[in-house]
């Protein structure tokens, strides 16, 4: 059983990853209304509040002293304040600390209320071009060659992932050894004055980043392999001859995700935007006639 619910809350709140303009209303009012503001980087949250005239000294919460940071914030919560939580940058919990002080307020019955904001993930993916309508987010990327080579062969879709710079050289020479034709994209300084994003094949990045040393915050997006870009086209091709001799757009796309493996949501959405392009016009190219409008 859980305890009642205290009048306390934990707001977490995601701040700006570069610009400090890209904050929400709704974040500013969190942050001036905190009682407790539980920071990753206290130096960088100042500058912040600063910017925005809130008066307010933050607490440190970060990777070294999360466990032992939680009991004390979760007393204050418990005890009626208001607590704000956030990272240096981004969304909270998102690669950064914050996921056992919510999990502690969830387990302790208190509000957990999360804003939405600014992400490097989102934020990266859209820039890239690469497709997005099924993605994956690991993280920081592996530091051992043998990881990075499981991880850039059984991924099957787009892959967005941090990066140092420090090792940026190295991530890309070994996804270039194994596929060099595929597509990379690597953002830097997202949304700040140098914001860069480096396109090409795995080859062309890779030769790149061995010349010039990178600098900056860093997120990678990286296509699909070929085949499976090719495996999607294929299916999703069988599934509207399925639709068009008949059948139920659901159900095709069911039949035909247990043959070739892809997953039938994917193949079911697809479905309805082929069927949307094709009821757009007549067989002879000329555009569909509507109903009377009286």
């Amino acid at each position: 059983m859980t305890g009642p619910r205290s009048n306390g809350r934990l707001t977490v709140c995601p701040t700006p990853i570069g610009n400090l303009e890209d904050i929400t209303l709704r974040a500013l009012d969190a942050l001036r209304s905190a009682d407790l503001i539980a920071s990753e980087d206290t130096r960088r949250t100042r500058i912040l509040l600063e910017r925005h005239g809130i008066a307010a000294r933050p607490i440190a919460i970060h990777d070294r002293n999360e466990r032992s940071a939680v009991k004390g914030i979760l007393e204050r919560v418990a005890g009626g304040e208001h607590v704000v939580l956030v990272s240096d940058a981004g969304t909270p919990v998102v690669s950064d600390p914050g996921y056992l002080l919510v999990r502690a307020c969830i387990e302790a019955s208190i509000e957990v209320e999360v804003l939405p904001g600014p992400t490097a993930v989102t934020t990266a993916l859209v820039l890239s071009g690469l497709p997005a309508d099924s993605f994956r987010f690991t993280g920081f990327l592996p530091r051992r060659s043998g990881d990075l080579e499981r991880l850039f062969t059984e991924t099957r879709d787009t892959l967005v992932a941090f990066e140092s710079p420090r090792r940026i050289s190295e991530s890309m020479r070994v996804l270039a050894a194994l596929d060099p034709e595929r597509q990379v994209v690597v953002c830097r300084e997202l949304t700040k004055l140098h914001e860069e994003a480096v396109r090409g094949s795995a080859g062309e990045v890779a030769e790149r980043f061995a010349l010039d040393e990178a600098r900056g915050e860093i997120t990678v997006v990286i296509a699909p392999p070929r085949e499976a870009t090719a495996d999607f086209d294929e299916a999703a091709t069988a599934v509207s001859d399925l639709v068009a001799a008949g059948a139920k757009p659901r159900s095709a796309a069911k039949v035909i995700a247990s043959l070739t493996g892809v997953r039938a949501n994917d193949l079911y959405a697809a479905s309805g935007t082929r069927d949307s392009d094709a009821q757009a016009g007549s067989p002879d190219g000329s555009p569909a006639r509507g109903g009377d409008s009286d």
